[in-house]
């Protein structure tokens, strides 16, 4: 077998793409950090596809990263993994890039030339950087979730995830469930949050706070946002707990922007799970929030292509 690239070097780069920005890294695995300052570009998600790329390649080639490296690159879905070929479609961003071939594209772009770009959706990627370095490691079963503009989710079995099978959501992904007879994400997500306190509190535009300002104010006693949010994440803990029974999790991480609410997320989280007879699990939030995706990407990259074995240099 012919050595896969980076074996015996390190760091590994990587990027990670948002639905805004782009942020480039070097990562050093066995030791779980990410050196120097990670370089960022903003990408607009409805430019066209060489603005998107050119912002991708440009944080890419500022961060120094070796010569002939294998890249790790967290991207949100939809998108053809295996193969590189962005699908965007009807989700509002990078609707530009569909049917593009990515991995050709930033091979040609990015300086110096990569020898591998190894994709993996970013929810995967925030799970198995959790798995690494933060509040999964050392179980065999985990569940992670992001939290913000939607909800995100890896089902990580021995730290590799999990996208198929009568164990998990289809694709692995809980924002194919339901509450109620709707969609999770019109409960459980940034959008649906706000709209629920402005329908409450009889509000409207720019009057409308945001998640960070509602769990702000039911600190402080405002009942309308207390309840918004107890609703919202005991739905969540409802529609989630099934699926960690029949995935036998032993912990369930929770991460995203809305995640940073902690306080008031784990307790009507917690009650959710309870209610609907969820089996004993550590309820954690992210240990590493930021580096998570990244160091997830990292890792991704250092298990090597499908069917080969991982980078001997790296302690998995």
């Amino acid at each position: 077998m012919q050595p896969e690239p980076n074996q015996g070097r390190l760091p590994y780069p990587v990027l990670e793409m948002g639905g805004t920005h782009v942020t480039a890294a070097l990562v050093d695995l066995a030791a779980g950090t990410v050196h120097g300052e990670p370089a960022r570009e903003s990408l607009s998600p409805q430019g066209s596809a060489d603005e998107v790329l050119g912002g991708l390649a440009r944080a890419a080639s500022r961060i120094g990263a070796p010569r002939d490296a294998r890249w790790g690159v967290a991207v949100p879905g939809p998108f053809a993994y295996e193969t590189g070929v962005a699908l965007f479609e009807g989700v509002g961003k990078f609707d530009a890039l569909y049917g593009v071939d990515v991995g050709a594209a930033l091979r040609a772009l990015i300086r110096p030339e990569p020898a591998a770009l190894r994709f993996v959706n970013d929810a995967d990627a925030f799970g198995l950087g959790e798995y690494a370095a933060g509040a999964a490691a050392g179980h065999q079963r985990a569940v992670c979730l992001t939290l913000g503009s939607g909800v995100g989710s890896a089902f990580l079995s021995d730290g590799m995830p999990v996208n198929d099978g009568p164990a998990v959501p289809p694709e692995g992904s809980t924002h194919r469930l339901f509450v109620d007879g709707r969609p999770l994400e019109d409960t459980v997500s940034r959008r649906a949050i706000r709209a629920a306190y402005a329908r409450a509190a009889g509000c409207g535009g720019d009057e409308v706070p945001d998640v960070r300002a509602i769990a702000a104010r039911a600190r402080e006693g405002d009942r309308v946002a207390g309840d918004v949010l107890d609703h919202a994440f005991r739905s969540l803990g409802g529609a989630i707990a099934p699926w960690l029974d029949r995935f036998a999790a032993s912990v369930l991480v929770v991460g995203g922007s809305i995640a940073g609410s902690w306080d008031r997320v784990a307790g009507p989280l917690r009650e959710g799970l309870a209610d609907a007879g969820a089996p004993e699990v550590r309820l954690a939030p992210a240990e590493q929030p930021e580096r998570a995706p990244l160091l997830g990407a990292a890792r991704w990259a250092a298990l090597g292509s499908v069917g080969r074995e991982p980078d001997p240099a790296v302690r998995l």
